[in-house]
């Protein structure tokens, strides 16, 4: 079945792993099977690791389990700013250059220039920030290179309005990714070795066929 790694700032709720069974859980309802970042790798870290810092092994283990998958989909929640986590970004970029498909949800309506006009006192995207700086003022739902990674690897892009205190328990969009993605027909990556971080890909590769197109729940 296809393999989807699970990227956002779940890991630091007070159950990560609770929450990352949810999250399984819908996959698996879909007949895909999740990855989540706190999954140990099968066989276990490689001997090379061992004497490296547990920040680094975290951050290689999360890359192998990525090279191990066929998509990701990214909790893009906005994570202690107006933007989505930092991490799971990265993580997001990553697949992409992998040029498998990427997709995104997130519990809070409003768009980045909303949110960046709040979290700096600003009322107007023609203004610029306390350190001159300017606004981004797209209408994306987040910085522009995530949108246009999703758009363009086909993936899916659901955003949901749901109570402040459902920010982080609502899985609703979550699902609504799931289904969108399970619709399609990907290519598993089957032979990919979790633990070979150098490896090569051909990003003009077709993973899934068809498109996805955005909307707002």
């Amino acid at each position: 079945m296809v393999r989807v790694y699970l990227a956002g700032p779940d890991v630091f709720l007070p159950d990560p792993m609770a929450r990352g069974e949810r999250l399984k859980a819908v996959c698996a309802r879909h007949r895909m099977v999740g990855v989540f970042p706190l999954d140990p790798l099968d066989g276990g870290d490689p001997e090379q690791w061992a004497d490296l810092p547990l920040a680094e092994r975290i951050a290689r283990r999360n890359e192998a389990h990525i090279l191990g998958c066929d998509m990701l989909v990214a909790n893009l929640t906005p994570f202690r700013g107006p933007s989505a986590d930092a991490g799971t970004v990265f993580e997001l970029g990553f697949m992409r250059a992998l040029g498998r498909p990427v997709s995104g949800w997130t519990n809070v309506a409003a768009g980045l220039t909303e949110r960046t006009l709040a979290f700096t006192g600003r009322t107007t995207a023609a203004e610029r920030d306390a350190d001159g700086m300017a606004l981004e003022a797209f209408g994306c739902v987040d910085n522009l290179m995530i949108d246009g990674a999703i758009h363009a690897s086909g993936g899916a892009l659901v955003v949901a309005r749901v109570t402040p205190e459902a920010r982080w328990s609502d899985l609703g969009a979550f699902e609504a990714c799931v289904a969108r993605l399970a619709a399609l027909s990907p290519q598993p990556n089957v032979q990919h070795q979790p633990w070979q971080i150098n490896v090569s890909c051909n990003t003009s590769e077709k993973r899934l066929t068809g498109t996805l197109p955005t909307k707002e729940l």
